[in-house]
């Protein structure tokens, strides 16, 4: 399903302009890439319930510009800090022949059969939610997909797990590397302070019975020891 966007030429810039016309409604934005850079206006109730789709952050978008289409792809975007209002916008004109770098989104399935789930009592804990890929716009997938049917408790899925589809590469760089953690399961926190309270109690108790087995043997021990000392008190007297 393509997703159209209509935006119209801006013919003012500057911060005051920017300003004004946020007051009537529009959002300033700018497309660049390849050929010109062009600075654009949008409606802003359009655009923000088109931002709040999954998809309209991870496809290729028609933007309808002064009645003219061409595909790009969102780029970045700024909220205002306190208030549902989107303050700038900025699009890049996707080439069909090269490579984008963008975020996808992240499906996760079978959660609830995963045996570090359904037998382990584990919780699964989602370390990413998107992943960062390559490919041509023609092989871009609207999301990717994790199967945890056969994730057991204390094991994790790593991006090298990942099936991705046809011409689809993880874009590897710092930290996010084939062996990146994206999806682990866990023991419960409550869990596992229960269980070193347990431990810990076992701990005290065992602690506890052992110096008590010194006491109770001497304790034991002392009636033979003052009926020795009495015959011997006899004697003496003799």
């Amino acid at each position: 399903m393509t997703i159209e966007i209509n935006a119209t030429t801006r013919k003012t810039q500057g911060t005051g302009a920017s300003r004004r016309l946020r007051n009537t409604g529009r959002v300033p934005g700018v497309v660049y890439g390849a050929g010109d850079v062009n600075m654009i206006e949008l409606d802003h109730n359009e655009l923000y319930y088109k931002l709040r789709a999954e998809a309209f952050h991870a496809s290729i978008l028609t933007l309808v510009l002064d009645g003219k289409k061409e595909s790009v792809q969102l780029r970045d975007f700024v909220m205002h800090p306190f208030r549902q209002q989107v303050q700038h916008i900025d699009f890049q004109r996707v080439d069909a022949k090269k490579k984008m770098h963008i975020k996808i989104p992240l499906h996760f399935l079978n959660a609830d059969i995963a045996p570090g789930v359904k037998t382990g009592g584990g919780k699964i804990s989602h370390v990413m939610n998107e992943l960062d890929i390559t490919c041509l716009p023609k092989d871009l997938p609207a999301f990717i997909e994790v199967d945890l049917a056969k994730l057991e408790l204390g094991h994790s899925i790593h991006v090298s797990d990942l099936k991705l589809p046809k011409g689809v590469e993880a874009a590897t760089h710092g930290t996010h590397t084939a062996e990146a953690v994206v999806a682990t399961v866990q023991v419960p926190r409550g869990a596992v302070e229960a269980d070193a309270d347990a431990a810990a109690a076992a701990a005290a108790s065992a602690a506890s019975t052992a110096a008590a087995a010194p006491a109770a043997a001497a304790t034991k021990g002392a009636p033979a020891a003052a009926a020795k000392a009495a015959p011997a008190a006899k004697d003496g007297k003799k």
